[in-house]
């Protein structure tokens, strides 16, 4: 059989597992060992398993689950509470003023953990509900804390970078400060959105009514900002002032936690057995996509899949620029039906090589697909986001009417995507 059509029967036997209900990693490790073994025999498969020995054994594999604890550990404690009080002590005078500590409550928590699910559950319950209650608009609400909460996948310390930078053979640490300029836009534009909004459509946020904070107030609320700060502090500082690597920061991050947690008289048994389980669970199943994807696209590139396909988009005689629409449009796609760990471990070894050969930067590219993940975010029918905030939310809210809040803050990620796409600079310009 060609590789041409071989390529054709390997998505077809994906999609059929998939379609049976096959979990994305077992569906991917079962193509990918049946290739392996019908192409080269038992030797085939020695190879698959010493590629899976090799990436469960990189040194940068082990902050995912240190950034996974940290997250979950947050998660549990009052310091998001305490954040928000903080914020809000500052712009609560604002028309739309929770709107934007919802922001930048996601875009600090973003910085803290880089883990989406728990954002958007923490932002859910912390300041959806305070919103409704004022009576700000409802979708304009919901849409802000999803969209906000999402932006873990952008700002470093990103677990999407981590893998994708493991992946692509790229600088962690340069694709962390390569993500800070696009998040942050992203996180700017949402609060210009949500306070033109308000100023244009002065029904969608509450007249402000309530007294002045006294500045001694506002002093005495930011010592919420304490933690996020010193949190946000060891990990940058830690990486770029030369102390330490990405892994060694995560452990310090992790242990922090830990110790604030405590000293805060939260620190349960519970808390703790509970953070544990969800971090076991969430790397379980990003190790076991890992290793299933690791398997069958280790078995396509023995098959010389790689180098078809990169000779085929080559061919097709398109420019440079139409291919990278292409792939943004492909991840797009893909990610109304697949988890971000899927399509970076399925499509990136096959990619990277196309990427390269247009002359294009892996890390800026990495910062494309990133922020298409965003998107993926929220798009049906299977936008985490959304699902993430209806397990919090009152049963009135329907799924329909999350999914149908997020349509503004999806044209802002698209506007971004479309400026750091014309102008690379925007997320080259720190390293």
């Amino acid at each position: 059989m060609d590789i041409g059509s071989l390529s054709l029967l390997l998505v077809g036997s994906i999609l059929l597992l998939l379609s049976l209900g096959v979990p994305l990693a077992f569906a991917a490790a079962l193509v990918g060992l049946v290739l392996g073994y019908s192409l080269f025999g038992i030797p085939g498969i020695i190879l698959l398993m010493q590629r899976v020995y090799s990436i469960s054994t990189e040194y940068i594999l082990l902050s995912v689950p240190l950034f996974l604890l940290m997250a979950a550990l947050l998660e549990r404690s009052g310091i998001a509470r305490e954040m928000f009080n903080a914020l809000d002590a500052w712009t609560g005078r604002i028309r739309g003023g929770v709107l934007i500590v919802t922001a930048l409550m996601g875009t600090i928590m973003a910085a803290m953990s880089g883990i989406i699910g728990g954002e958007i559950v923490i932002l859910g319950l912390v300041a959806l509900p305070q919103m409704l209650r004022l009576g700000y608009n409802r979708k304009l609400s919901i849409g802000m804390t999803c969209a906000a909460g999402s932006l873990g996948t952008m700002l470093p310390p990103s677990v999407v970078l981590i893998v994708y930078g493991l992946v692509a053979g790229t600088s962690i640490s340069d694709l962390f400060l390569a993500g800070i300029i696009p998040g942050l836009l992203l996180a700017t534009g949402y609060i210009a959105y949500a306070l033109g909004r308000c100023h244009l459509q002065p029904e969608m946020a509450p007249k402000v009514d309530r007294q002045p904070v006294p500045f001694a107030d506002k002093m005495r609320a930011s010592k919420g900002m304490i933690a996020p700060v010193l949190l946000v502090g060891v990990i940058f500082g830690f990486i770029y002032g030369g102390v330490t690597s990405i892994t060694e920061a995560a452990a310090m991050a992790a242990l922090l936690t830990f110790v604030v947690v405590s000293l805060r008289g939260e620190m349960t048994w519970v808390l703790f057995s509970g953070a544990l389980k969800q971090t076991l669970v969430s790397i379980g199943v990003i190790l076991w996509v890992t290793f299933g994807a690791t398997m069958l696209t280790g078995s396509f590139s023995l098959a010389g899949g790689p180098s078809y396909i990169a000779r085929s988009i080559t061919e097709l005689g398109v420019s440079p620029f139409a291919t990278i629409l292409v792939i943004l449009l492909l991840f797009v796609i893909l990610g109304m039906f697949i988890d971000w760990i899927g399509i970076l471990l399925l499509t990136m070894p096959v990619l990277i090589p196309v990427v390269s050969s247009l002359g294009y930067d892996l890390i800026w590219f990495g910062i494309l697909f990133c922020l298409t993940m965003q998107i993926s975010y929220l798009t049906p029918p299977f936008g985490p986001a959304a699902f993430y905030l209806k397990s919090v939310v009152p049963e009135d809210i329907s799924i329909v009417e999350i999914f149908h809040s997020f349509i503004p803050f999806i044209v802002i990620q698209i506007v971004v995507i479309a400026l750091v796409l014309l102008f690379p600079q925007l997320s080259l310009a720190l390293l």
